[in-house]
């Protein structure tokens, strides 16, 4: 089997099989490091190998094949115990494991060994590694008050210009401090088999969730950050969001695990926000909100800072237990381009594919020219759905969001240009095989779906395939399109459905093949 080197730290490395596969390689296989065993039957495209040691060369095999790598060289490697970490899980680690962080130098690591560290929130810094060791388990205070406020927006009072500290939802908000942050921060790493835990489900986080004026922390919040990669850890059980890049640029995460309950409140597996060069590769998302929403700010962020979500790629991928597998917006007001979705195999997800937008978010929020590819979905109430009258927010049920007439456009007007969804199999749909809504005054560009084959499940229930106001809930229907330009269908086969394949309104043209 063909492999290619993902990432390489000091201690680890991640490796992804040539394939077409979904996630899952077709036959399990082992992994060997110089010529000994290290993984027996592995089942997924991506693996990883830990514990190794800086600055040493290596041979990666897999059967024939075999691959030369060398770790990165290190300054120090710092261990937490030695600061007075008890890793007990009742006394409290933070000072210890902070005061390492600090006082690690530039190219050093900072190693957390087998233990629960009971914790308030953290900050990483520039050109540190942090390792979470097998067994290690970073645990957060339930105390709602050990994490302290931040402001979202202030001045600099040197420049005069605005600082966003803090946000939540595509605006600047106050909010407490994330359990683990970094701020203007580059060259950061976080790896291993530990666990980022935090803790929520035993705190007061998930309670009164509508009614909270300051916003909940995130897991992980990274700030103006660049070059940092998550590689194996387990995060989880996060008060809100739980990953959120923040206008960062070349952000990793590969081979790691999001979790929390399906039924937690608002904690989406990751939000990268207004950054550039994401990628999500190996990652499993078991989680209660959306696993992945690209976004980049609401109308204020986006009009100030056009700073668009780009150049993200999201590959071997496996969704399970969200809200929507791979979702774009609705806080998009800055736009999306160049997005690559390709080997990924959602499960029992509400929506597979899933574009959000509503009037309102401005003349910035542009998508456009986006492909997703070789996809595999199982039990997924609604695989396709794009919808420009998502009614979410405080106004998001007033007439400006819901209205079918064809307002003016201006600046407050979205747009949605052409996506292309291809070489798709979608098993057991439950209520539409794809819901197409554009707005009356600004129709979706194009919609072209090819080489797709749907079913629906035998006892499927009836829901509501789009999160928008005055629709019906639907059963087994096949493809709906609505106020889209156009429609191309190539080799899309589908079965089990209730009533046509295919229902076009307002739409311009429809072309099956």
């Amino acid at each position: 089997m063909k492999f290619n080197v993902l990432y390489v730290s000091s201690v680890s490395a991640c490796f992804e099989l040539e394939n077409s596969a979904p996630y899952y390689a077709e036959t399990s296989y082992d992994v060997t490091v110089n010529g000994s065993p290290a993984l027996l039957g592995v089942r997924t495209n991506v693996f990883s190998v830990f514990d190794l040691q800086p600055g040493t060369q290596y041979t990666i095999g897999v059967g024939e094949e075999t691959v030369v790598i060398t770790t990165r060289k290190e300054t120090a490697c710092l261990n937490v115990r030695d600061f007075g970490a008890k890793g007990d899980g009742i006394s409290d680690d933070t000072c210890a494991i902070q005061n390492a962080i600090h006082v690690c130098p530039p190219g050093g690591r900072v190693r957390v060994p087998a233990g629960t560290y009971y914790i308030r929130p953290l900050v990483l810094k520039s050109h540190l590694t942090l390792e979470l060791c097998e067994g290690a388990h970073l645990l957060g205070d339930t105390c709602e008050d050990h994490y302290p406020l931040f402001p979202g927006e202030i001045h600099d009072d040197l420049t005069g210009q605005a600082v966003q500290v803090s946000t939540w939802e595509g605006n600047p908000f106050p909010c407490r401090q994330s359990f683990i942050s970094a701020y203007n921060a580059e060259d950061i790493a976080v790896v291993g088999r530990g666990i980022i835990d935090g803790n929520a489900q035993n705190s007061t986080w998930w309670e009164n969730v509508k009614k909270r004026t300051i916003g909940r922390p995130r897991l992980v919040f990274l700030n103006h950050c660049r070059e940092v990669r998550f590689h194996g850890i387990l995060g989880c059980n996060s008060a809100s969001w739980n990953f959120h890049p923040f206008f960062c640029e070349g952000v990793g995460f590969y081979d790691i695990a999001v979790e929390a309950p399906k039924d937690s409140p608002n904690t989406d597996g990751t939000d990268p926000e207004s950054c550039d060069d994401v990628r999500y590769i190996g990652v499993r998302f078991s989680v209660g909100d959306d696993a992945i929403a690209l976004k980049s700010g609401k109308m204020y962020m986006g009009m100030k800072y056009q700073t668009p979500a780009t150049r993200h790629v999201i590959r071997n991928c496996l969704m399970e237990y969200a809200h929507g597998a791979v979702v774009l917006g609705s806080e998009m007001s800055g736009g999306v381009k160049d997005l690559t979705v390709s080997q990924c195999l959602f499960s029992h997800t509400d929506r597979g594919l899933r574009i959000k937008t509503r009037r309102g978010r401005g003349k910035y929020a542009v998508i456009d020219g986006v492909e997703f590819s070789n996809i595999r979905m199982e039990n997924v109430m609604t695989p396709l759905v794009v919808n420009m009258y998502y009614y979410c927010d405080p106004d998001g049920k007033t007439e400006y969001v819901w209205s079918k007439e064809a307002l003016p456009v201006d600046d407050g007007t979205p747009y949605l240009g052409s996506f292309t969804f291809r070489d798709m199999e979608c098993l057991d749909c439950e209520w539409a095989a794809g819901y197409f809504y554009g707005l009356t005054e600004q129709p979706v560009g194009s919609i072209t779906i090819e080489n797709v084959h749907f079913t629906f499940k035998e006892d499927a229930s009836a829901g509501y395939p789009a999160m928008m106001s005055f629709i019906d809930q639907e059963c087994k229907r096949g493809l709906y399109f609505n106020s889209v330009r156009n429609v191309t269908l190539k080799n899309v086969t589908m079965s089990g459905q209730i009533g046509d394949a295919v229902t076009a309104l307002n739409v311009e043209k429809v072309v099956e093949e």
